[in-house]
């Protein structure tokens, strides 16, 4: 079957929409407060929806997603709550409890999992408990409230497409709990607003055919809704702003888009008698006995599509079960493809609409209020280029629910395994005329695009090319011109001093520094980073990489190879020579140059500092022949002083191919030495981002008569350093390990058997390069394996997660982990890159 028709209707719907930059039209650039969750029930999007288990069509023309009430709360529950960047004591945060189970790239089959509280929910408890705790407090989260100690509502959701528009819903509900109790369910169909902001007029509508929904549409046609529930009621309305609630001034409709919540919890006349409208539910009251369950079936068909009772579940996920055994593979035991699995399917839960045009954004709409001034100073400003609307796949739905360029690239990665002609879509995505800036630069992340995220767009091609077979050389063609305008963007815009050690700022690792490192320094220094340099010489090596698999081809990219290879033996010279190296302590660190010409190296012991190992890679012998055929070349360049010839002996040393690497071998022992060593990077769960040595050793530095300080902190931050949402002063993150586990590969396959590391450090244990990789990927894995007493590392200390098997059978992929007992922190559901995971579960399955 073709892969367009089966993708076309999918899981495209936010987790949340509201508190994101393109709903924010303040003066102040506050997205939080700008559109709150309170609006979000009463307030029409301007630019995407959301809801709970959402789906639309690949526009998000027409939506589809579950609410539920539990006869207490003071609203219905339509989507998630959470936490603004102003109310949770570290940062934006979920309270809710849901999972993705299992999911197929085409979306043929799909489960989905909620939890909701059977009382009253806490919103205001959760909100004024986490506003009295400090950040070195915990937070208050939605099971400490105790609502969920007299049952819950489980509910479960499989969706399976019986043709591409044909998706039946099987929602199973079970009353956990020991009294029978009542739930109205209401799957909701609704057409996302486009026609309010004076751009587009075709609205669509819903009416009602016997106890069924019709949905009309000008470009998709008609859908019809149904349920296997004849007591259902249909319920319409409008996806229209309630101005009246909002605003105090008249409304524009009776029935707005908070109206079958208002009929619903206080029987409000706010549901169109006519039964027509732009949204509609189909409303079930269901009683249900004390642990017992009840099923509702649901269909979303084209009204074309002849009847069919076939039991579409069961043959989908048969035929779920058969991909994944194809993709995980053998040598993987029963427990670790469990968990490959999961972390896969909740990638492709990840996908999402996300729809961006700045320059409507800046200017305001036609029939809108004009934008405050100077908002292109707020953010963005400079991106009026960047018209978005396409599926993305997202860091997390819920508090990144939309691209960043650095995340994407290794969500790329792990989706390779799943649909590699998908992935090269989504990585070359980035690099388009409506992505890319007209310099080169690749948009950071919609909070700010100016914001430098790291370039491993070329690593990520490399890896897709080699999962996809190493065939389509077209691929690489499209991602090595794009790529060419991204890199003379970096060597141009961040290389302040022309010596070849690069900035960058931040650089995606948020708090890693003392002090900010997207500001300037106070004094006026410069800060040359050993992370920027590294990811600038590593970008070398995979454009090289890219070139030389070309130009055995086509030898008009001989010229690119001699290049790329050139830039990167003058930034291996520059790290080699410049003062990132101490030897004194064997580590690569940040260092400012003054306008005086001293340089002060910052002291830390930090990713930014192991950074310098993934600038590593080992070309095979047909790359390595493409490489030596342009030793002439090169040699020249080493008479012209244009490469120091001490670089070479890095690239010509290795056996069977071509080693290149920023460290030599006798500095990657040094490096390995602290990296491996349980007192410094290595936990029992990966590799710590910041050295527990700074436990005991704090750094503190003075700038400008400011004294700023990096501790360890190996759980959430209590800095408010980039919002203070995320860590990166102690805590496990899985692409930095991903990065460091291919590097040692790399450097395995070029050192060769014989070059022996101690294990952890302490342990007496020699191990070669392969070996210390393999230890690196087991550790991250066990993050999410079961213990011998049947407890995960990633659950942490909750009991009820632990051993309740409703809580605990299923995964949750965290944006990073503690770095000492390793529970999953920071975004509950970063099955983006967390999803690397399973890539390291395939990997290592097939190298035994």
């Amino acid at each position: 079957m073709g892969l367009e028709p089966w993708r076309r209707w999918g899981p495209y719907v936010a987790d949340r929409a509201w508190g994101t930059v393109r709903e924010d039209y303040s003066s102040d650039g506050d997205a939080w407060n700008s559109f709150p969750h309170d609006h979000a029930r009463s307030r029409a999007y301007r630019w995407n929806e959301d809801g709970l288990c959402g789906w639309s069509d690949d526009r998000q023309l027409l939506c589809l997603g579950l609410s539920f009430w539990n006869g207490r709360d003071p609203i219905l529950k339509e989507r998630l709550f959470g936490l603004n960047q102003h109310e949770g004591n570290h940062g934006e945060d979920v309270k809710e409890y849901w999972w993705f189970i299992d999911g197929t790239p085409t979306h043929s089959w799909n489960r989905w999992r909620y939890h909701y509280p059977r009382v009253e929910f806490p919103y205001r408890d959760l909100v004024e408990g986490n506003r009295r705790r400090t950040r070195r407090d915990p937070e208050l989260d939605l099971l400490d409230t105790g609502v969920f100690d007299d049952g819950y509502w489980q509910i479960d959701v499989d969706i399976a497409k019986a043709s591409p528009e044909d998706l039946r819903w099987r929602i199973t509900i079970r009353n956990r709990s020991d009294v029978d109790d009542t739930l109205h369910v209401l799957p909701t169909m609704w057409f996302r607003n486009h026609w309010s902001w004076g751009r587009n007029e075709d609205r669509g509508g819903i009416t009602r055919d016997d106890d069924a929904l019709v949905a009309h549409h000008d470009e998709l046609g008609e859908f019809r809704f149904s349920s296997d529930d004849a007591a259902t009621v249909p319920l319409f309305c409008e996806n229209e702003t309630n101005h009246a609630r909002l605003y105090g001034t008249e409304p524009i409709t009776p029935y707005p888009k908070d109206g079958i919540g208002d009929h619903v919890v206080s029987g409000a006349a706010t549901v169109n008698p006519d039964e027509v409208g732009t949204k509609a539910a189909l409303w079930h009251e269901i009683v249900v006995r004390a642990r017992a369950e009840h099923v509702i079936e649901l269909r979303f068909c084209r009204v074309t599509e002849p009847a069919g009772n076939e039991d579409v579940f069961a043959r989908r996920r048969a035929e779920a079960d058969d991909f994944y055994e194809g993709v995980i593979g053998g040598g993987v035991d029963d427990e670790a493809r469990a968990i490959a699995r999961q972390a896969f399917g909740g990638l492709c839960w990840s996908k999402q609409w996300y729809h961006f045009d700045v320059g409507h954004w800046l200017d305001g709409d036609p029939v809108g209020p004009p934008p405050p001034s100077g908002r292109g100073d707020i953010r963005n400003g400079n991106w009026r280029h960047l018209r978005n609307a396409d599926v993305v796949l997202m860091p997390d739905p819920w508090e990144y629910p939309w691209y960043a360029s650095w995340d994407l690239a290794f969500h790329c990665i792990a989706f390779a395994h799943l649909d590699p002609c998908w992935a090269k879509e989504q990585l070359l995505l980035l690099s388009r005329e409506w992505y890319m800036h007209p310099d080169g630069q690749l948009p950071a992340y919609e909070w700010n695009f100016d914001d430098v995220n790291p370039p491993v767009h070329a690593f990520a091609a490399r890896r897709i090319f080699q999962i996809d077979g190493g065939a389509d050389r077209h691929f690489l063609e499209r991602v090595l011109h794009k790529q060419l305008l991204n890199f003379t963007w970096w060597v141009n815009r961040k290389d302040a001093e022309g010596d070849n050690l690069f900035e960058g700022g931040f650089l995606g690792l948020d708090n890693i520094g003392p002090f900010d490192r997207s500001m300037p320094v106070p004094g006026g220094g410069v800060l040359e980073q050993s992370d920027g340099t590294a990811w600038m010489a590593r970008y070398c090596i995979d454009l090289l990489d890219l070139a030389l698999i070309l130009a055995a081809e086509d030898d008009v990219y001989e010229d690119l190879a001699v290049k790329f290879f050139a830039h990167y033996a003058r930034i291996a010279t520059a790290v080699e020579t410049q003062g990132l190296w101490d030897e004194d302590d064997g580590f690569y660190h940040d260092q400012l140059r003054w306008p005086d010409g001293v340089r002060q190296r910052i002291e830390s012991y930090s990713l930014v500092g192991l950074l310098p190992l993934s600038a590593t890679a080992f070309l095979d012998s047909e790359a390595h022949g493409a490489l030596q055929s342009l030793g002439g070349t090169i040699e020249r360049m080493v008479r012209m002083r244009q490469v120091d010839a001490d670089i070479l002996a890095n690239v010509w040393g290795a056996e069977g191919g071509a080693l290149l690497s920023v460290v030599p071998p006798d500095r990657v022992r040094r490096v390995l030495w602290r990296m491996l060593a349980p007192d410094h990077f290595l936990s029992p769960h990966g590799i710590r981002s910041l050295s527990r040595w700074h436990r005991d050793h704090p750094l503190e530095l003075q700038l400008g008569g400011t004294t700023t300080r990096l501790d360890y902190e190996p759980a959430e931050s209590t800095t408010e350093l980039f919002g203070g949402n995320s860590n990166w002063r102690g805590p496990v993150w899985f692409p930095m390990n991903y990065l460091l586990v291919a590097a040692l590969r790399d450097l395995a396959n070029g050192l060769g058997s014989g070059f022996t590391v101690e294990c952890p450090v302490g342990s007496g244990d020699l191990l070669d390069l392969h070996a210390v990789a393999d230890d690196l990927s087991d550790r991250l894995v066990s993050l999410f394996r079961r213990r011998p007493d049947g407890t995960r590392p990633c659950f942490g200390d909750d009991e009820r997660f632990q051993h309740d098997p409703d809580w605990s059978e299923h995964l949750l992929f965290h944006e990073y982990f503690e770095g000492e007992d390793g529970r999953g922190l920071g975004a509950s559901h970063q099955t983006g890159w967390t999803a690397l995971v399973a890539v390291l579960v395939v990997e290592r399955g097939a190298t035994g």
